[in-house]
This record gives C-alpha cells, structure tokens and sequence, in this order.
C-alpha cells in the first residue's frame, strides 16, 4: 500500500505476512505504487518499508508451480517491477529491517539508499536453489560494490548482517532498532545525499542523486 503524508513523503509499505514473500501479484503491485507515487507532484520521497521482515525474497511456491515457459514469460515483468522503484524522480530510501533477502534485496538495490536496522541481513540466497536474482539485482549489486565484490555475494549466497553490508556498501547507514525512518524530516535525519534533494529529478535524471 502507498501512504501519502502531509509532510511530502510517501511510504511505500509492503504487506504479504509473515515475511513479505514477493508473488507476481505482489511485483506488479509494487511496480503500480511506484509509478503512482512518482506521478504525484507533491511527493519528495518516497519510503520503501517491510515492517519487521523488509522482504524475504521470492515467493517459492509459486516458483516451484511454474513451468519453464511460464517462468521465462514473466521475467520482463519480473525486472519491471524493480525498474519502476529506479525510475521514481524524487529520492527513493529503502528501510531494511530483519531480512533482505532474494527479489527482497533487489528491491532495496532499486533505490536510492538502503538504511537498515542494527539485526538486519541482506543477501542473494536464492543461487543456493539454482537460480538466478532476475530482478536486476547482479548488474545493480555490481554497480554498487565493485564486480569483485558482488560476486562473492552472488556466488555464495550467504547472507551478510548490518556491519559487514555496511563496510561493503551495500548499504548507506546503520539506525537503532525501533528508528522510525519513515519520519524522514522528524525522527530520523536522512543522509547529506537526500537534506539538500528531497525535490523532484527530471524525469531519467538518476545521475542528479
């Protein structure tokens, strides 16, 4: 759901209990609620939250249900859903607490910063099911913490916590548990990058951040 606030931001909150397992249905959602925030003028932000489990990856079960051909036909939309989240042009923060797992971490990647809660865990876990991530995740984890990097990542699957994310890059901050990021102008201060930019990008305009 996408909760609109008088204070310009919009939270993008993600509500598939218990762990916010991404099914399609919940992909295009996602993609829907970007594009709906980045349509609205008087939106400056734009929060991306899980609650207690920021999301856990894909949904198995449904992959596991899926024929090849099935699978290869909702790639593009798999990719989409993520594209949209990068192309919003106004400043995108992701709110990481307890896992960040799969399409869960990709999504994070989509955005402009990752914030994340001290227990968090961050990781691509699904090569240990054969798969790929197919959300843009490996050329965006790529881009963000260097080739090397990023493979061990991709090629371990092993999950990393809230430190060592940190010390790689792939995320921007460290909060208390219990910080209300979504407060961005009240309890919780957002990063240099976003004090001086919470306004909108031209549209494409990813290089403004």
């Amino acid at each position: 759901m996408l909760e609109r606030r008088h204070d310009g931001v919009a939270v993008l909150r993600l509500r598939r209990p218990p762990v916010n397992a991404l099914d399609a249905a919940a992909q295009d959602l996602v993609g829907a609620l970007a594009r709906e925030a980045d349509a609205c003028d008087d939106v400056r932000a734009v929060v991306v939250t899980g609650g207690a489990v920021f999301g856990a990856g894909a949904d198995v079960h449904e992959m596991a249900a899926m024929t090849g051909e099935e699978m290869a036909a909702r790639a593009p939309a798999l990719q989409a859903f993520t594209d949209a989240v990068a192309a919003v042009r106004v400043p995108v923060v992701a709110a990481v607490e307890g896992a960040a797992l799969g399409g869960g971490l990709e999504l994070a990647l989509a955005c402009d910063v990752r914030v994340c809660a001290q227990d968090a865990r961050l990781g691509l876990p699904e090569v240990g099911l054969g798969v790929l991530p197919g959300a843009g995740g490996t050329q965006r984890l790529a881009r963000l913490v260097g080739p090397s990097r990023a493979k061990d990542l991709l090629w371990s699957g092993a999950p990393v916590g809230a430190e060592e994310a940190l010390r790689l890059g792939l995320v921007d901050e460290i909060v208390p548990p219990g910080t209300d990021v979504t407060r961005l102008d009240q309890e919780y201060k957002p990063p240099a990058l976003l004090d001086a930019r919470l306004r909108r990008r031209p549209a494409g305009d990813r290089a403004a951040v």
